[in-house]
C-alpha cells in the first residue's frame, strides 16, 4: 500500500508541474502534451517518468541538451513523499487520499505564488466548497466546525489586510491569500488557524527579514504569503493533533 501511494504521489506530482506552469497563463492543462521549454519538442513518454527520467537524462533535454529545471523532480518527490506521509498519518486510504488532494492544492499554490506572487482563483474558489464538504463527509469535522473555520479564515485575513492598508496605504495581501486561508479553515477547522497563522507569520517574517537584508530592500518589499500559509497548514496536518491539546487541554 505504501509503495503504491508513493508511486501514485509521484505521478500526480508530474501533473502538478503542469498546473504550476500553465495555470498562471490560463492555458489548458491537458493539451498540448508536455514539451521542452527550450526547443519545444514533445517529451517522449519514457522521458516523462516522474523523478527517474530526470536522473536518467542527467537533468537535460534529450533533444536540445538544455538543462531541465530541478523543480520538476522536486515537485514530484514532494508529492510522492506527501502521499506516503499522509497514509501513515491517517492510517486509512480514503482520508489520506482526500488530505493528499488538499496538500496537492497547497503545492500548486506555493510554487505559483513564489513565481508570480498570485494565488490562482482556479484553485481556491472551487477548493473552498469542495474541501469544506470533504472535511464533513470524510475527515470527520462537524458542519459547524468546518463552516466556522471557513468564515473565520476569510474574516481574519480580510481584517488584517484592511488594517494594514489603512495604516500604510499599501495593499498588504490580496484576495488570493484570503480565499486560501478560508479554504484551509473549511477543511481543517477553526482551531487549525491557531497553528497556521503563527507558523505563517513567524516563518514569513523571518524569511522576509533575511531577503530584505540580502537584497537591500525596505519594509515594503513584497514577500508572497501563500507559501507560509501552506507551511502552517502542513504543520497542522502533521502535528496539530499534538499541538492543539497544549492550547485547549485534553489528551
Amino acid at each position: 500500500m505504501e509503495v503504491a501511494f508513493f508511486i501514485f504521489g509521484a505521478v500526480v506530482g508530474s501533473f502538478l508541474n503542469v498546473c504550476i506552469y500553465r495555470l498562471p497563463e490560463e492555458r489548458s492543462l491537458v493539451s498540448p502534451s508536455s514539451r521542452c521549454r527550450h526547443c519545444g519538442r514533445p517529451i517522449r513518454f519514457y522521458d516523462n517518468i516522474p523523478i527517474l527520467s530526470y536522473l536518467i537524462l542527467r537533468g537535460r533535454c534529450r533533444d536540445c541538451k538544455e538543462r531541465i529545471s530541478p523543480r520538476y523532480p522536486l515537485v514530484e518527490a514532494l508529492a510522492a513523499l506527501a502521499a506516503l506521509v499522509l497514509l501513515r498519518r491517517y492510517g486509512s486510504p480514503l482520508p489520506a487520499l482526500v488530505a493528499f488532494v488538499f496538500v496537492c492544492a497547497l503545492i500548486v499554490v506555493t510554487f505559483i505564488d513564489l513565481d508570480h506572487q498570485i494565488i490562482p482563483h482556479a484553485v481556491t474558489l472551487p477548493g473552498i466548497p469542495l474541501f469544506t464538504a470533504a472535511a464533513v463527509l470524510v475527515m470527520g469535522l462537524s458542519p459547524l466546525e468546518a463552516l466556522t473555520g471557513l468564515f473565520s479564515g476569510i474574516a481574519v485575513l480580510y481584517l488584517i489586510a484592511l488594517y494594514y492598508e489603512s495604516i500604510t496605504g499599501n495593499e498588504g495581501m490580496g484576495g488570493g491569500d484570503v480565499n486560501l486561508l478560508g479554504m484551509m479553515g473549511g477543511f481543517l477547522g477553526w482551531k487549525a488557524l491557531l497553528v497556521i497563522l503563527p507558523v505563517a507569520a513567524l516563518t514569513g517574517a523571518a524569511v522576509g527579514v533575511v531577503l530584505m537584508l540580502v537584497k537591500g530592500k525596505d519594509l515594503k518589499y513584497a514577500v508572497p504569503f501563500g507559501p507560509f500559509l501552506s507551511l502552517g497548514a502542513a504543520v497542522h496536518i502533521l502535528l496539530g493533533h499534538r499541538l492543539l491539546p497544549l492550547l485547549f487541554g485534553g489528551p
